[in-house]
């Protein structure tokens, strides 16, 4: 009893896993990869000087919204927002 038990735990678990696997390719949302590139230039201090909550935030109203890249303030003596000008010039795909 507690073999067929176990056994059907097993294969509905897996079955539940590849549905989902599925589904998670399916309904994937595609992001403009120059948001994980401006991210990585950005010094990652979640400052919140900029007028956004954080880094992240940030890059997403540059690429989104044509958010002014010059106002990342920690980033400005390591040439961020040149960095950010030549990423934001590049083709999505």
């Amino acid at each position: 009893m507690v073999l067929y038990s176990a056994l059907l735990l097993g294969i509905l678990g897996f079955g539940f896993g590849a549905l989902l696997a599925y589904s998670a390719k399916v309904f994937e949302v595609k992001e403009d990869p120059r948001i994980e590139e401006i991210i990585s230039v950005l010094p990652g201090a979640n400052c919140g000087m900029c007028g956004y909550p954080g880094c992240e935030a940030y890059a997403r109203a540059i690429v989104k919204k044509n958010e002014d890249p010059g106002k990342c303030v920690p980033g400005k003596a390591s040439g961020v927002e040149a960095k950010i000008r030549e990423i934001l010039k590049k083709k999505v795909e």
